[in-house]
């Protein structure tokens, strides 16, 4: 399909409404992946605060970064879910809606009186997706979780690190990101099993589960060993030369997966040699010769540019990469051609970079993603839009402090 100038597909969630009950950091990126797919995301925010991450420093123009990074896209209404009527306002908003997401502590839902039985009866159709630290059951259920906590249980910790020195947590928060990779899948298979059923479906998604099934082949590989596999830092427990290396104005990754890559390794070290030297010229000798092989790379490596070893590398077709910033990962042309940071107009900051969706749909093209709201931007919108609530029955809940 040839690609469209149109900026109008809103996404191939379009027409899907979600009420999104999250907060901090998984909750809201499962949800932020349903709005960047084009569903209509309305966020639920407690008057005064809203959202915990509104606080988190450093801020411009009192706006947290944290907030923006993963809350573009959205709706934002303030309710009062501590009294009567705004637990009103939320069973009117979920006849209206088709997918609900929460990240509150087991039984905290159904506490305020909207957990899954008494709002599928509502909604028989609603898809109600609960994400927590440790899942619905189990001894841990009740536990607080935070991103660290499930790197540990998970055993990622352990295998992250420089060998013989202490774990090292995981720079990126993948024990809470976990919850918006597995969320939306979860809601995705629902909504097609919903189109031959006609029914919802509660989804019970566990930050920790996510994280063990992120082991791979580590798990399989104490499976067969009996053994844990240790830290490596940023090489790999069998192939050699894989991590990165020094240059004399910075580091870059070379990784050696096959012996065909070897040869190439060899020829891009000017050291052909090698290739058919008996104590490199296989991916176990290799890994029995460690520390012989990284401080053959290494010594060249470090004579060298980053630059230099870039050129070099891409023409003998080795696997290797540049170790990159942030700001330098985000202006990229990779990045810049794949349009993965864009300008947005905020309520309040004006136009501002954020981060662009990292799904593309080839064909059409969406509009740029709208700004993460301002606390109750939309309230005032959700009441006339979707609840069809008149100016005065607007004015009485603001009124009386059910909305703000």
């Amino acid at each position: 399909m040839a690609e469209s100038d149109t900026t109008n597909w809103a996404g191939p969630l379009d027409g899907i409404r979600v009420l999104d009950f999250t907060r901090v950091l998984a909750g809201p990126s499962a949800a932020l992946a349903l709005a960047d797919m084009g569903a209509e995301v309305i966020k639920i925010e407690p008057p005064g605060t809203g959202d915990e991450t509104r606080s988190f420093p450093p801020f411009r123009d009192g706006e947290s970064h944290y907030f923006i990074s993963i809350n573009r896209g959205k709706k934002s209404i303030v309710i009062d879910l501590k009294s009567e009527a705004g637990v009103k306002l939320i069973k009117d908003l979920v006849t209206k809606c088709d997918v609900l997401v929460e990240n509150y502590r087991p039984g905290v839902m159904e506490r305020l009186g909207l957990g899954y039985e008494t709002l599928s009866e509502l909604n028989p159709g609603l898809i109600y997706c609960s994400i927590s630290g440790f899942g619905m059951t189990g001894p841990l259920r009740d536990r607080p979780s935070f991103d660290i906590v499930l790197q540990a249980l998970s055993g990622a910790l352990s295998v992250n690190g420089e060998p013989d020195g202490l774990p090292l947590k995981l720079g990126i928060p993948l024990g809470d990101l976990v919850g918006g990779i597995n969320g939306p899948i979860g809601i995705l298979a629902a909504l097609y099993e919903r189109t031959r059923t006609g029914r919802g479906r509660q989804i019970d998604i566990s930050l920790l589960d996510g994280m063990i099934g992120m082991l791979g082949y580590l798990a399989q590989l104490a499976f067969f060993t009996g053994a844990d596999p240790k830290p490596q830092g940023s090489q790999h427990a069998n192939l050699v030369p894989y991590g990165a290396f020094p240059a004399s104005d910075g580091s870059i990754i070379v990784a050696c997966l096959t012996n065909s890559l070897w040869d190439r390794i060899c020829q891009a070290l000017e050291q052909p040699e090698l290739i058919d030297d008996p104590r490199y010229n296989s991916i176990e000798k290799r890994r029995d010769a460690r520390d012989e092989v990284n401080r053959l790379v290494a010594d060249f490596t470090r004579r060298h540019t980053v630059d230099d070893l870039v050129e070099r590398f891409t023409r003998y077709q080795v696997p290797h990469a540049p170790i990159l910033g942030i700001q330098d990962a985000l202006a990229q042309p990779q990045a810049i051609e794949r349009e993965m940071v864009v300008e947005t107009e905020h309520r309040k900051l004006g136009k501002i970079p954020i981060v662009n969706r990292s799904i593309k749909f080839p064909g059409a093209r969406q509009p740029v993603p709208a700004a993460p709201p301002v606390l109750g931007q939309h309230t005032d919108d959700i009441l006339t839009d979707v609840l069809e609530l008149t100016p005065e029955q607007i004015h009485a809940l603001r009124a009386s402090g059910v909305v703000s």
